[in-house]
């Protein structure tokens, strides 16, 4: 059977994205979607955004950070995939790179370095230039700049 969907009064929805946003740093992107599934109109959309941020529970500057500080310390991720993932999710150059540069300078080259060498002790590729085009792929891909990928594989694999 057809089975109609919740609709949310203001006062609901704010509840709940208070919930969502408590739970976790959220962008506003993210909130909005969230929102646009609950089925609100935009203006109530508008609203609600205002008062999460009036209320600090929606702060775009604290997402990013906490984003960056995540995803290279767990997933490893360059400056590069992060600035990349950050764009997607409509967060501003300035909050950018005010979030890239709570990265310590010497922690981005000695996990990159790490990461690296990790990698290239891990390929079963006997060909040196299989092995160098996988493991470039694979740090690039992980958003390392070309300049550091192209010096570290050259020094790796000869």
């Amino acid at each position: 059977m057809y089975q109609a969907k919740k609709t949310y009064t203001i006062k609901e929805a704010l509840v709940k994205l208070q919930k969502y946003c408590a739970y976790q740093d959220r962008c506003h992107k993210e909130v909005e979607q969230k929102l646009t599934q609950m089925r609100m109109i935009p203006k109530a959309i508008e609203q609600i955004i205002v008062d999460l941020i009036q209320n600090n529970y929606l702060n775009e500057e604290r997402f990013a950070k906490a984003y960056v500080r995540g995803k290279f310390s767990i997933k490893k991720w360059g400056k590069v995939r992060l600035t990349l993932e950050l764009k997607q999710r409509q967060i501003s150059k300035y909050i950018i790179k005010t979030a890239l540069a709570e990265i310590d300078p010497e922690d981005y080259t000695h996990t990159f370095h790490e990461l690296a060498e990790k990698k290239a002790r891990n390929l079963t590729e006997t060909n040196p230039f299989k092995r160098k085009k996988k493991l470039a792929d694979y740090l690039i891909y992980r958003g390392w700049e070309s300049h550091l990928v192209y010096d570290k594989v050259n020094t790796l694999i000869n």
